[in-house]
């Protein structure tokens, strides 16, 4: 497995305006990653999306960081039609050639947003799921890239469901992006989620999360709730209580030797986050 750190973990850094997309890659490579993956292009206004994907493929050869994967939104339970999200995520499969990526996610639905949701659940938006994650898988097979969904947005975040949708796309150029932090957020135990859809893996996310029983109060600042009231807050990598080195030996069992990257949310600095989780990490490959 390959080290890898997703352009999220920098947020705060983006948002200060200290960097951009641009200059984060130097930072990524100064830190000793093997690559890095993007999370929503952010070209300066008056430049396009492909213009921008250029100059950041550009910026990756010269500095000789790769880039790993593209990570995108998408919503094809509400978005206008359906037709329309398919097309718009085509068009993100382009950029995704101009990046020079083997892999894009996107995501498949937040969950229902009208009164429908009152009625309907998972298994009556499978089948609008699968159309949409099959179209565009499909279409980005002809360019070598391959599609995931990854545990994520609650309604569509534990293991059992991202596997009937895998199942039900039934596509061998569409899997998952699997977050071992992410089901904790549907209250799925990581080791036996991992487990469940380790083999559809096609990258991986390495998050850690502090873990509080929603029995007792709220713990403040920072902490958000799972889908079953526990309390969650993002840490560095092995300083929480998701079961990170467990994990990753079920993908390394199961045959997975792709990148595993890092994906910082906590509220520690992010420089200082990000280099202790990348030392952990390492030594973690090191041993399993």
């Amino acid at each position: 497995m390959k080290t890898c750190v997703s352009s999220y973990s920098y947020s705060k850094l983006l948002s200060s305006g200290k960097y951009d997309q641009l200059t984060v890659m130097q930072l990524a490579k100064d830190m000793g990653f093997d690559a890095i993956e993007f999370t929503d292009l952010q070209p300066p206004e008056g430049e396009s999306e492909a213009d921008f994907a250029r100059r950041i493929k550009a910026e990756s050869e010269r500095i000789g960081l790769p880039i790993a994967s593209y990570t995108i939104g998408a919503d094809f339970l509400n978005a206008e039609s359906l037709e329309d999200e398919i097309e718009r995520l085509k068009r993100k499969v382009d950029i995704a050639e101009i990046l020079g990526v083997k892999v894009m996610r996107h995501d498949a639905t937040g969950g229902y947003k009208t009164a429908e949701k009152a009625y309907k659940g998972f298994d009556q938006a499978l089948p609008v799921l699968a159309q949409g994650c099959r179209a565009v898988t499909e279409y980005a097979a002809t360019k070598g890239i391959a599609t995931t969904v990854e545990n994520h947005g609650f309604f569509c975040q534990e293991s059992m469901r991202v596997e009937k949708l895998v199942n039900a796309v039934a596509h061998e150029n569409f899997g998952l992006l699997v977050d071992i932090g992410n089901f904790a957020c549907a209250d799925d135990p990581s080791p036996v989620a991992v487990g469940r859809v380790a083999n559809y893996a096609k990258h991986v996310h390495v998050k850690d999360f502090h873990i509080k029983s929603g029995n007792g109060l709220n713990p403040g600042n920072g902490f958000f709730k799972s889908r079953g009231g526990n309390y969650l807050r993002g840490a560095i990598l092995c300083h929480g209580d998701i079961p990170v080195m467990q994990c990753l030996s079920i993908l390394k069992s199961s045959g997975y030797d792709g990148y595993v990257s890092i994906e910082f949310e906590g509220m520690e600095d992010p420089v200082e986050g990000i280099s202790t989780g990348l030392e952990n990490l390492r030594k973690i490959l090191e041993m399993i």
